[in-house]
């Protein structure tokens, strides 16, 4: 008993020995004074968040030609970065890009430094890799340019860019509207920005449509109409061609058929015919595997319905049912916001849904709004929405809409969304300044219009639902 007692009051007093658990510490109490010079109690306010960051293609420079194509023939010359942000951006204000460089958000990256898409979506110090770059800092060839994606954001409109039309001949005021529209015409040419929900080839149901508008209101007093060059799906917007001359209208189809059908003796005119161009943005749901790549996937089509209607799918690997080469360059421009992803697109071929089905079948990310080849992904996708995570901290948050902005149909937050596709960017030769008003074609240029570029560079705004899909996704981060 004696020995029992001894080994407890040793036990006790080894236990006396240890020091006490420290005591919790109290949030220390912060007094912060606002604008009003009012001070309140509590922690400090969060910093900003950080911004989601748009990603622009490689600077294509060290080559012979110029790398801005579009502007007037010159010695070559050294590229600022504020020049590359502008000449990519051209619908840009220059004073919004100006001002994202005065506030040092426009960080470079070097070729050499590729980065994934499990690196934007996970890496917390990810601003850390790249350096800030100054407005008047030279481009170097591959080097890359990331800056905020509300640099884009673009004035909404209340009104539906559609044209209110149903007969074979418009009013003046539907004239007017579709000469609006225009964005460049000269004596060969006509481009304009096509609205959704426009069909190209009218029929006899069908009777507002591209061609006969064009037809019937931007003749411009010449005896035959503008003749479509090339085609858009209806429910898709952009850039479209017109030829205003046979001879015009001739070439430029051989071109967009294919680059090899439209050179000729002049090198001057087979290198504008290389430069040639179409840059597609779309939004996509989800995102592809890769950040950037190419698609080389043929396609056939299938005819459904007893042949009233017919689908476009990746051909068989066999090439027996009348495959027809498809080649697509895609590069995703940003991160992925309520489940889906700003991606670019670059057809290197003319197919029918050649981007639709390659977004769909090829990538697995089918673009937004495409019911045809993505139904089943867009009831998947509105049924179960997935979490989105802020890019550095790892933390969820909740997509909000921006203040004062209503949410009209079609745009990504809409229950049935809009074709999601349009054709931002095209590079053409100037072909006015190779055929002169009576059609006769010189290999070098007209001998008057030596100063004129050999190439031409259109931008088309985004439509108001794609506009409002990008400033919702690009703006609560900012």
């Amino acid at each position: 008993m004696l020995c029992r007692r001894r080994r407890v009051g040793a036990a006790v007093r080894w236990l006396s020995r240890l020091a006490p658990p420290a005591p919790a510490e109290a949030d220390p109490v912060v007094v912060r004074v606002d604008g009003s010079n009012v001070a309140r109690l509590g922690k400090p306010k969060p910093g900003p968040r950080p911004r989601q960051l748009l990603s622009l293609p490689p600077f294509p420079g060290g080559g012979d030609g110029d790398p801005l194509p579009g502007r007037k023939a010159a010695a070559p010359r050294r590229v600022t970065a504020v020049s590359w942000v502008k000449h990519y951006l051209a619908d840009v204000p220059q004073e919004v890009v100006q001002a994202h460089f005065n506030k040092r958000l426009v960080y470079s990256e070097c070729s050499d430094h590729e980065v994934s898409v499990e690196t934007i979506k996970s890496q917390k110090h990810h601003l850390k890799k790249l350096l800030q770059i100054k407005h008047n800092d030279v481009m170097e060839p591959g080097m890359r340019i990331h800056l905020p994606v509300s640099v884009a954001e673009g004035e909404i409109k209340k009104r539906y860019e559609t044209i209110p039309t149903a007969t074979l001949h418009p009013n003046k005021d539907e004239i007017e509207y579709l000469r609006r529209l225009v964005i460049h015409k000269d004596s060969a040419i006509l481009v304009l920005n096509k609205p959704p929900k426009v069909p190209m080839k009218g029929n006899l149901p069908v009777h507002n449509s591209m061609d006969v508008l064009a037809a019937a209101a931007l003749s411009y007093g010449n005896e035959e109409g503008p003749k479509l060059v090339h085609r858009l799906d209806r429910e898709s917007s952009g850039l479209l061609l017109f030829g205003r001359t046979k001879e015009s209208f001739t070439r430029l189809h051989w071109l967009f058929t294919s680059v090899n059908l439209a050179k000729t003796n002049s090198q001057v005119w087979n290198a504008a015919c290389e430069a040639y161009m179409q840059r597609y943005w779309a939004l996509v749901i989800g995102t592809p595997k890769e950040r950037e790549g190419i698609i080389s996937a043929p396609l056939s089509k299938v005819l459904l319905d007893d042949g009233k209607a017919e689908r476009v799918i990746l051909a068989h690997p066999s090439g027996i049912d009348g495959a027809q080469e498809a080649v697509t360059a895609y590069r995703v421009m940003g991160p992925t916001i309520h489940g889906c992803s700003w991606i670019e697109l670059r057809p290197l071929t003319g197919r029918k849904h050649q981007l639709r089905v390659h977004c769909a079948e090829a990538l697995g990310t089918p673009i937004v709004g495409d019911y045809k080849y993505g139904w089943f992904v867009h009831q998947r996708w509105k049924q179960n929405p997935q979490p989105d995570f802020e890019p550095f901290t790892g933390e969820p948050y909740k997509l909000r809409r921006p203040e004062g902005l209503e949410i009209q149909k079609g745009s990504v937050l809409s229950k049935v969304p809009l074709l999601h596709l349009h054709c931002r960017e095209m590079v053409i030769p100037n072909i006015a300044k190779f055929l002169s008003s009576n059609g006769e074609w010189h290999e070098n240029g007209a001998p008057w219009s030596k100063e004129k570029p050999n190439l031409l560079r259109f931008i088309a705004p985004m439509p108001a639902h794609m506009k409002i899909s990008w400033n919702i996704m690009s703006s609560y981060l900012v």
